[in-house]
């Protein structure tokens, strides 16, 4: 092995986790790196050079950069601001009232325009911008490499893990640190309300209500404990919109951020189930429990806000980890309850107020529609590989269009097992080794997964199956190769994401003919059986042959339960499916130009409810309120408010899908026409490592195989050599926390973690 690494054999044992599905940033494409400094380094010579790239990128990224900063910290840090402000007499007593005057005065959007104005415009205009930096970054090829000045080591040492063991899971510095930031804004703002609040309940001031100073605090603080929970709302949905474009700005991926949205959650339940038990017990001893079923025509609904509660605590309870790993359908289904959640929640607080947790719900309701109007076509499935181990690969035909990044994420659904249920995997494949297909591995471990293994191995597996995806989903950049060497580790299905990362670096040694990172692959299996999974590592077919005499890499496999191989009677088997007329490739929903669509969608579909709901409130809702003696009813208002905005984004989203479709029509049918023959010599691969079988090069040589025992991590990871070795973890949690343990030590600053999970 290149970096002299020498592996001795131990007793661990390694648990298969469910399926691992990867959060690293990743893309391809590149050759040449620019550094922070604006040198560009040279991989074939692997030093620094003056940049060599042409003016239009060079133009490129230095609009980039200036969209990134502007909307960071411009735009980014005055929401942040008016957060702070906002439980402040400040803000209350002066700044909103001047808010209110101005733009609360409209006779087109009423007192919600406040709220429209300066907590929803400016998430909007950074989602629309996010999807210009985007759009301009796949106009280079932006591997970002990073030097070794002291900048760079200062920045790498916060992307250490700080915690690794906890209710946290593994938590990096920089994540730390936003998270205290967090929880520090959130105890500023009950702070400073509940202080402010209780400065003006005197007995002096309850004098006519009869009401005792300690139940009029409970009542305030009941009311705080909500207001404070709404921020929390606020944050809940950005992580969960799988095509954001928001988070790329901040170098994450919503597979990545999911831990994120956990985190929010669980606060945000606390809070909203604290602030209803306060005031039932507020209600119960001032003899006031009758307002538990009142539904007030303006203003606040109780009985709305009660069930909104209860559909909330119902999801809250599903998504205990014992309860999701052993119930994922429950899990699955009772997520669901978000949507009357959210519909309850506005009723309960109105438009106006809702309008403070609008933005993130709005992007979340355009990301969802997109991925609607995806599921609804059947995908066509090409071929699977069923592996001995319980393990399988399905093989779907894609437009030749449609890029992605290594260590993609897939969500697939097969409704002839359920027609609810949508699974994440780990996309495989590499979309230009494989311009024509794309490929994700399902290990059988859940009920779902077994169900499909049982259907593909069956001998009368019938000549089609049914299946839908969505996405992929994946990071719009990739920093692998800033590193000297890399250390890729391991467990069960973990494997997946850097089967993809393999093929990214095949890639790039046959196109390119550069200097790549050396790899070392780490991997454990519970079985010998499990060992076909390294048969995936190169493709099962490709239309332009390959070399990996180039890739300097190292197999070390171990089998943890089994001392010796053993005979598997069953052999790596391929089917072939017959494709229908009505089968489509996986294609991008929104076409190559994906990210300048969403970011007319966003505008177009936040412009049309702006016109639709300001129509409504001038010509309707206006002149109940200012020419009669009624109030206009606030849940209608609200109702309306609903309707605006699914109309607005389907309305916009399908138009962009249709007109996409159009265009694309041509590239999808020529795909469709692809015959589905299997390739020579791809009809079977014995279950007991024949690597010799492998196309093109033969892997036995890199390969070695351990029987009976676990790798010693700390010592070969100590052992590595190099300035910068990155360490990319995948598999069970504890063999990630062992890794990030290690790597956080403090020992060895050349190494650099990054876990690879995704907590669904």
């Amino acid at each position: 092995m290149a970096s002299g690494i020498r592996l001795e054999l131990v007793g661990m044992e390694v648990d298969d986790g469910k399926h691992s599905i990867c959060a690293t940033e990743l893309t391809a494409g590149a050759v040449n790196c620019v550094t922070e400094a604006g040198a560009e380094r040279d991989i074939d010579s692997n030093v620094v050079v003056r940049s060599s790239s042409p003016p239009s990128h060079e133009g490129i990224r230095k609009v980039r950069t200036a969209i990134r900063l502007f909307l960071v910290l411009v735009v980014f840090g005055g929401c942040v601001l008016i957060y702070v402000m906002m439980p402040t007499n400040t803000y209350r007593q002066i700044w909103l009232p001047r808010i209110r005057a101005e733009a609360g005065s409209s006779t087109y959007f009423g007192a919600q325009g406040s709220t429209l104005l300066f907590y929803t415009f400016p998430i909007m205009f950074i989602a629309v911008m996010g999807c210009v930096y985007l759009h301009l970054g796949k106009k280079i090829n932006d591997y970002k490499m990073e030097s070794s000045d002291g900048k760079t080591n200062r920045i790498a040492v916060w992307k250490q893990p700080m915690l690794v063991k906890g209710p946290l899971g593994i938590v990096s510095g920089i994540e730390f640190t936003f998270f205290i930031m967090f929880i520090a804004l959130l105890i500023w703002s009950i702070s400073t309300y509940l202080t402010n609040g209780f400065k003006i309940i005197t007995p002096q001031s309850l004098a006519k209500s009869h009401e005792k100073v300690w139940e009029a605090k409970l009542e305030s603080a009941s009311l705080r404990l909500g207001v404070v929970g709404n921020i929390c709302l606020a944050l809940l949905f950005f992580p969960v919109a799988r095509g954001s474009s928001i988070l790329p700005l901040f170098g994450l991926t919503s597979e990545a951020s999911i831990k994120y949205h956990i985190w929010v959650g669980n606060v945000l339940m606390v809070l909203f189930t604290a602030h209803g038990t306060c005031y039932i017990i507020y209600w119960a001893v001032t003899d006031q429990i009758s307002q538990m079923i009142k539904w007030e025509k303006t203003g606040i609904s109780n009985i709305a806000g009660e069930l909104a509660l209860l559909s909330g605590l119902a999801l809250w309870v599903a998504t205990i980890p014992r309860i999701r790993r052993k119930m994922f359908e429950l899990f699955f289904y009772t997520h669901y309850l978000y949507i009357p959640f959210m519909v309850l929640f506005i009723f309960h607080v109105g438009v106006g107020y809702a309008g403070i947790m609008l933005p993130g719900f709005f992007l979340f309701m355009v990301d969802r529609y997109l991925r609607f109007l995806q599921s609804e076509r059947r995908a066509r499935l090409v071929s699977a590989r069923i592996l001995p181990g319980g393990s399988l690969e399905l093989n779907f035909a894609k437009s030749p269009g449609l890029k992605y990044n290594p260590t993609s994420v897939m969500f697939i659904n097969v409704p002839s097992i359920s027609r609810l249920q949508w699974h994440p995997y780990t996309v495989t494949s590499n979309s230009n080794l494989e311009p024509e297909k794309i490929s994700v591995v399902i290990k059988g471990e859940g009920s779902w997964t077994r169900k499909l293994y049982q259907v593909l191995s069956s001998p009368s597996t019938s000549a089609r199956i049914e299946a839908a995806v969505e996405g992929p989903y994946g990071p719009d950049a990739t920093h692998f190769l800033r590193h000297d060497n890399l250390v890729l580790v391991s467990g069960g299905s973990g494997i997946t994401p850097f089967i993809s990362i393999i093929r990214e670096l095949i890639f790039m040694s046959t196109a390119f003919q550069s200097k790549l990172p050396e790899v070392t692959l780490i991997c454990a299996f519970k079985h010998s059986s499990d060992l076909t999974m390294l048969d995936l590592i190169l493709p099962m077919s490709t239309t332009t042959p390959y070399d990996i005499s180039n890739l300097q890499i190292q197999i070390e496999a171990y089998v943890t339960r089994d001392t010796q191989p053993k005979d598997n009677s069953m052999n790596l088997r391929n089917i072939w499916f017959k494709p229908l007329a009505t089968d489509e490739p996986v294609s991008a929903i929104l076409g190559p130009n994906h990210w300048l669509w969403l970011g007319l969608i966003i505008a177009s579909s936040f412009m049309m409810f702006l016109i639709l709901i300001g129509i409504v409130t001038r010509y309707y809702i206006f002149p109940i309120d200012h020419n009669s003696n009624k109030i206009f009813s606030s849940p209608l208002r609200a109702l309306f408010n609903m309707l605006a905005i699914c109309i607005s984004i389907a309305a916009t989203a399908s138009a962009a899908m249709l007109w996409n479709k159009g265009s694309n029509a041509k590239e999808l049918k020529q795909v469709q026409h692809i015959e589905a023959s299997p390739p020579r010599g791809s009809e079977v691969c014995n279950a007991e490592r024949e690597l010799e079988s492998l196309p093109q090069q033969s892997l036995v040589q890199a390969t070695n195989v351990h029987y009976g025992q676990r790798p010693d991590l700390k010592r070969i990871l100590f052992e590595c050599k190099g300035s910068s070795v990155g360490v990319l973890a995948s598999g069970p949690k504890k063999m990630k926390h062992e890794v990030a343990t290690i790597c956080s030590s403090g020992l060895a600053e050349n190494m650099h973690f990054e876990s690879i999970s995704f907590s669904w």
